[in-house]
């Protein structure tokens, strides 16, 4: 009997047994809908009626308006992986309304994902609601980014409801703040003393006294489950009031206390199946019943549903059940005291009813929970291929992490992705030993040698994927020999038409082209690995080589060709995965351009694909695009932040160091005067002016340039040129045009400083010559004030005009922005207007029909003009200005 997860997570609970009618709750949710509120959210304790409450209202909803559509979504710890909620998700919409599109392809971005849902539901005419049961379960950050994406562009139509014993980490107080949140908490989930002795009388059929009530009310504190277990109790009491009187002590103790009560008055039968069944989060009689090792499952699960011991069922056929969560947890508490051994032989079981009934997750996880470590092993082995294509790389962490080594040491492929996951992690050092183990376990099966790993695509390419891992150990260390050694090795092996291996291979020798700084030959491999990904039909693998040819083309000064490609990419790529990346590695090429609006929008663009979006070896570039963004922005407080969180996004391995991050930082400090601590990043990367000039510390070598000329002494700006010379050789000698550019400009620069202006205008002039076809703008900017004092200069030798003249008027404006902002309120566009004719000798009255506004305008214009510059006068007003770099 297959399990039906979607069946059993989406299925509406009804209305239960002897469950008190509460209108005044059902009002309250009501009001909220009808008041255009995005989020209802209960959230109370374990305990008390959060989902029964939602079940009353969504009937008495239905009652009111029979085309009103619900997705109902019971939710559990497993669903912390992104992609599986994102299934459930789209199932509940689709359950909503029939006409809905029905089953989607989830590999797209989240954003992407959610935006159809919405459309969809736009275009419905009735109200969906969508409930997401049990929300306390989710943890993950990126579920909880997408759940605020959908609250934040819902339609009208469209509202979601969250039950949960814990506050979700939502934008609550945002919504509550716009009046956009219907809320329950316990206080309002409380049972009221009328409500309890409706409840109580109707559950034990007895007619308490007013006293009984009211004390066991009291002392519950209207908490439903306590009051449930008492009505329980109660049943088979000759003295209810003596009961009553001894009923007492906390939440806790009252749980323990009848939950004794309750198990030990049920016949032993019943007793024996609670006590097994209970590590099964949802409960079907054959599964029952592989567990029990009994046939009565059926029969059982009547009974405990006639009897209303805290069972609920998942859907109509009453096929599938689940237990009261805080009933199971006293369930599981009682088991636990029988013996592991005991428990475990349950979970084996459970472990091998969902293999044989086509539930590998399920299988994978009873294993675990078992401790049966080599069935968890092999089951999860099995199922990497399925996992990995469904980019479910947090559930495949996940249970790694839950493995013995010995159950890993024993599967030469898991062993693999174990160094994979070390690899992840940052923990470098753990992966060669596993490769190298993995490796022998091959090479001894080879001379009739066993090992435990099942026959399959994973174990058929080991020895590709092993190459390739130690490929990225090499560019983690910078051996840039090693890595082209470990990327023809791949190559070599992988099977002639394993597209996956060879494209694999061909882009690990790309990045061993780019580490050496040899970027022609590394973007050729590059856009052959996207070939031969693409004959493999990944699509997205292919469409991800966009970020590393673009910082290739970057560096060989190819703007255009570069902001071409990511174009494209971005197009096909329809919000799928790599989308994140590549909006995140094209603000790069937008800001060069000096493009800082569009630049923007593409880092929002990535941000709102949300963090599951990102991959591994191309997260941190949104931090980074960020930083770069501020800092051209002049906000470098801001572009530190952004870099101290792209440390933590960061992994070694993936791809070459060449743009590190505390090169970018150690940058800002220069400009922030931080020459100190500059120079101690300079002095951590082991870097010197003398040193033989390598691509991989080109970025170093030319900071500590900056720095160099930075420090103002007429030694350190000498040292400056006579490096500068040399980079600019290697630089030009390699092709990389783009580098060529930036250490001209330092160089025209340096020079200058030393007086050598002649000299300094030909460096500039030739940056210039190479920087204006395809548009390098925000190089020259960059460099602030000094950059305009030598394009004033250039522009009086006559040196590219045009580009020239636009590059200064670009300085001036980031100027006078820069300078507006240090007034506590900046000047509007129509007051820079007024104080740069204020300079001139015209008149007020002539200034007015400059303008082509009235003489009190223009004196209202000017009054508020000495008040933002705290001037009293024309003159003070032009001086102050000229001092802020206005005009």
């Amino acid at each position: 009997m297959a399990m039906p997860v979607l069946a059993t997570k989406l299925f509406v609970p009804p209305p239960r047994i002897n469950a008190v009618s509460r209108p005044r709750l059902v009002r309250k949710l009501d009001d909220g809908v009808a008041a255009g509120h995005k989020l209802t959210l209960v959230s109370a304790p374990a305990g008390f009626g959060k989902s029964t409450v939602l079940s009353e209202w969504i009937s008495a909803s239905r009652r009111a308006d029979p085309d009103i559509g619900v997705g109902w979504v019971s939710l559990e710890d497993s669903d912390n992986d992104p992609v599986r909620f994102l299934s459930y998700l789209s199932a509940a919409f689709d359950a909503t309304n029939k006409s809905l599109s029905g089953p989607r392809n989830l590999s797209g971005s989240v954003e992407s994902t959610l935006t159809s849902l919405m459309n969809e539901a736009a275009q419905t005419a009735s109200c969906l609601l969508i409930v997401l049961d049990d929300f306390q379960f989710i943890e993950e950050a990126s579920i909880c980014e997408a759940i605020s994406f959908l609250l934040d562009h819902s339609p009208p139509n469209l509202h979601l409801a969250i039950a949960s014993r814990s506050d979700p980490l939502l934008p609550v107080a945002r919504l509550r703040a716009r009046d956009q949140l219907t809320e329950l908490r316990a206080a309002d989930l409380r049972f009221t003393p009328d409500e309890a002795a409706q409840f109580l009388t109707r559950a034990t059929g007895i007619a308490l006294s007013p006293d009984d009530t009211a004390a066991l009310e009291e002392r519950t504190e209207g908490w439903i489950a306590g009051l449930q277990l008492a009505a329980l109790s109660l049943r088979e009491r000759a003295d209810p009031s003596e009961f009553v009187s001894a009923f007492a002590g906390s939440n806790r103790f009252v749980i323990d206390y009848l939950a004794e009560e309750v198990l030990e008055r049920a016949p032993a039968h019943v007793r024996d199946f609670l006590g097994q069944t209970a590590i099964l989060e949802r409960l079907c009689a054959p599964l029952c019943d592989a567990v029990t090792g009994n046939a009565d499952g059926v029969e059982m699960l009547a009974t405990l549903e006639r009897a209303n011991l805290f069972i609920v069922p998942l859907d109509d056929q009453r096929q599938w059940y689940r237990y009261h969560h805080l009933f199971a947890d006293v369930l599981m508490a009682r088991l636990r005291a029988r013996g592991i051994a005991h428990v475990n032989a349950l979970h084996s079981r459970a472990s091998d009813w969902f293999e044989r009934h086509g539930s590998p997750e399920e299988a994978v996880r009873h294993a675990l929970a078992g401790s049966d470590f080599p069935r968890a092993a092999r089951l999860i082995e099995s199922t990497i291929p399925s996992v990995r294509k469904s980019r479910q790389d947090a559930t495949l962490l996940g249970w790694l992490a839950l493995l013995p080594r010995s159950a890993i040491d024993a599967r030469p492929v898991l062993r693999v992705f174990s160094a994979w996951a070390s690899l992840v992690a940052g923990d470098l050092a753990a992966v060669e030993p596993q490769l190298a183990a993995a490796e022998n376990q091959l090479a001894v099966a080879r001379d009739g040698g066993v090992h435990e790993s099942g026959p399959g695509e994973e174990l058929d390419s080991l020895p590709v994927t092993i190459a390739l891992y130690r490929g990225a150990l090499a560019m983690a260390a910078g051996d840039t020999t090693a890595i082209g050694a470990h990327a023809q090795h791949a190559l070599d092996v992988a099977a002639s038409d394993d597209y996956l291996g060879r494209g694999a291979a061909a882009g690990m020798l790309g990045l061993a082209a780019w580490a050496r700084g040899e970027l022609e030959a590394g973007t050729a491999a590059f856009r052959q690995s996207a070939t031969s990904l693409r004959h493999a039909g990944n699509l997205l693998d292919a469409l991800s080589t966009t970020m590393v040819v673009g910082d290739m083309l970057l560096a060989r000064g190819r703007l255009a060709e570069a902001k071409s490609g990511y174009e494209l990419a971005i197009g096909e790529a329809e919000g799928n995965p790599p989308a994140a990346d590549l909006h995140a590695g094209f603000s790069e090429v937008l800001r060069q351009c000096n493009d800082l609006d569009a630049a923007a929008l593409h880092l929002a663009a990535a941000d709102a694909l949300g963090a599951v979006s990102f991959s591994h070896e191309h997260g941190y570039r949104w931090a980074v695009g960020m930083a770069e963004l501020a800092r051209s922005r002049g906000d470098l407080d801001a572009a530190l932040d952004y870099l101290a969180a792209a440390d933590t996004q960061y992994r070694r391995g993936f791809l070459p160091d060449v743009r590190p991050i505390g090169g970018v930082r150690a940058r800002i400090w220069i400009t922030q005067g931080r020459l100190a601590d500059a120079r101690g990043w300079i002095a951590e990367q082991g870097l010197s002016s003398s040193d033989e000039p390598v691509y991989l510390s080109e970025f170093g070598h030319i900071t500590l340039a900056r720095l160099l000329i930075a420090e103002d002494s007429d030694e350190s700006v000498d040292e400056a040129v006579t490096l500068l010379s040399r980079l600019a050789r290697a630089a030009d000698s390699a092709g990389r045009l783009g580098s060529l550019i930036e250490i001209l400009i330092l160089q025209a620069l340096a020079l200058r400083a030393e007086g050598r202006t002649a000299p300094a205008l030909m460096s500039l002039d030739r940056a210039l010559t190479s920087a204006e076809p395809d548009g390098h703008i925000r190089v020259f900017l960059d460099e602030g004030a000094p950059m305009l004092r030598v394009l004033r200069e250039a522009a009086g030798a006559g040196i590219r005009p045009d580009f020239v003249r636009m590059l200064s008027r670009a300085l001036r404006d980031a100027g006078e922005i820069a300078a507006v902002t240090l007034l506590a309120t900046p000047l509007s566009e129509r007051e820079l207007s007024v104080i740069r004719l204020l300079g001139t000798e015209l008149t007020g009255p002539q200034i007015a029909r400059e303008l082509h506004v009235s003489l009190n305008t223009m004196r209202t214009h000017t009054k508020h003009i000495f008040v933002k510059l705290n001037v009293n006068d024309r003159g003070a007003a032009v001086r102050r200005a000229e001092a802020l770099g206005i005009i």
